[in-house]
């Protein structure tokens, strides 16, 4: 097999013309330029170098294997650019996974953002399974999810970082005895008619659930929705009450209120799930500090 090394050792000495000027310029001495030459000779079984005049000059199996050379110190040079364009986020590919209501409220306009910014990189944008979001993270076909953060640890390899607090209210009809309240305990609430817009799993599911048992009871859940928009439908119906997040109230029933709840306040905390072992990427740091810019307004 040919010796790259040896072959880019040929490249200098017939760019140069000699041994001695190879040497030079390689910073070797002409003596150990001619045992690397000596030895691809050997490798490639023919005379690379025959002598005119005072310096050198290849034989037909040197010059071709100068030109292949040349096409190789290129290539490197090549790998290196687009190997520093990767390093410094002017290109790749980032690749970002996030649930529902995340989309429009944060994940949209940090897209947006990070396309300013490093414009060469491409983003691959999939919603995931908000009860189950972290397989693709953790299996490296994702480098990272938005996420609503679980009582739960987080599972071992995965960092969470957060992102954005997102309040719950509660979502009442208009013509609610407690709509003209700024400010409801959560408590006054447990004896309604309740509209579920969780699902029966997922974290979202636990907020509700343990902002609740913490204020002394338990929600009679009369209605089930699975996306904001039909719930607040359902609540300007009349048809019952509900704890929603602010995220998932941007396009708003005009039929229906909001208002603020305490003992307890139910917060959904929102995080950025990587892995632990994920090398440093600029395109994946300038992602995670424009969601955070958009979930500042």
């Amino acid at each position: 097999m040919l010796d790259v090394r040896r072959m880019q050792v040929l490249r200098a000495v017939v760019t140069s013309g000699s041994v001695t000027a190879a040497a030079a310029n390689l910073g070797y001495t002409p003596s150990a330029i001619s045992q690397q030459v000596a030895a691809l000779e050997k490798q490639a079984g023919t005379a690379l170098l025959e002598r005119v005049g005072r310096g050198v000059q290849a034989t037909e199996a040197g010059r071709l294997l100068t030109q292949y050379a040349d096409a190789i110190s290129r290539q490197v040079a090549e790998a290196e650019t687009a190997l520093a364009d990767l390093r410094d986020g002017r290109t790749g590919t980032l690749a970002v996974r996030y649930f529902a209501t995340a989309g429009a409220a944060l994940v949209a306009p940090a897209v947006a953002r990070l396309r300013e910014r490093h414009p060469g990189v491409r983003v691959d944008l999939r919603v995931t399974d908000p009860e189950d979001p972290l397989p693709e993270v953790r299996q490296g076909r994702a480098d990272v999810a938005v996420v609503v953060r679980t009582r739960d640890v987080p599972p071992t390899g995965i960092r969470m970082g957060h992102l954005a607090d997102d309040p719950y209210r509660a979502v009442l009809p208009k013509n609610h005895p407690l709509a003209e309240r700024r400010v409801i305990d959560l408590a006054e609430l447990a004896d309604e008619p309740w509209v579920d817009t969780e699902g029966v799993a997922g974290p979202c599911h636990e907020i509700v659930r343990d902002a609740c048992a913490a204020a002394g009871f338990s929600p009679d859940f009369s209605v089930a929705s699975q996306d904001y928009a039909t719930a607040q439908g359902f609540v300007a119906a009349g048809m019952g009450i509900g704890l929603m997040p602010l995220m998932g109230l941007r396009n708003r029933h005009p039929d229906i209120v909001l208002r603020k709840v305490r003992k307890p306040e139910p917060i959904r905390v929102i995080c950025a799930a990587t892995r632990d072992t994920a090398p440093t990427q600029p395109a994946l740091q300038g992602f995670v500090e424009a969601v955070r810019e958009a979930a500042k307004g």
